[in-house]
């Protein structure tokens, strides 16, 4: 039996702890620290689908800071944000190539019988359920976008 998300990130906190991979560790402590402040919230254990839309905010998160800090070129805050995303995509699913992206956006299309931009929510809403945690939001958006023409 594969482990769940949530005992990796435990037994890998552990690692880091014995490695003393500080930034490892803060990670995987802001992590857990969402995870339980939403099981809290829940009122019970979180599925492994619900860490996951935790680990997406996380992610969201931090991509949506390199791109501040990037605008702002503070480098040394850029280096530790791009290390931080690569310690959670430890986490994530693997992600869906653009090839793979671009076939779940047209069967869905086909699916909802969309065929125009004013279509587009009904779309994004049937899209994001299936690529949940594989796909980024905005990439998402984009081929929607152009896929209704």
């Amino acid at each position: 039996m594969s482990l769940s998300i949530l005992d990796k990130l435990n037994q890998d906190m552990k690692e880091a702890m014995r490695a003393k991979e500080k930034q490892r560790l803060t990670v995987i402590r802001s992590v857990k620290s969402s995870v339980q402040n939403e099981a809290i919230n829940a009122g019970h254990e979180l599925s492994d689908e619900e860490v996951l839309t935790v680990l997406n905010r996380e992610m969201k998160q931090r991509r949506e800071s390199l791109q501040e800090f990037e605008k702002a070129g503070r480098e040394d805050l850029v280096d530790k944000i791009q290390q931080e995303i690569s310690i959670l995509a430890d986490y994530m699913p693997e992600q869906l190539s653009d090839k793979e992206l671009q076939a779940v956006v047209d069967e869905t299309i086909a699916e909802t019988g969309a065929s125009s931009k004013a279509d587009m929510s009904r779309v994004m809403g049937a899209v994001m359920p299936k690529v949940k945690g594989r796909a980024d939001g905005t990439a998402v958006r984009s081929l929607v976008q152009q896929s209704l023409k």
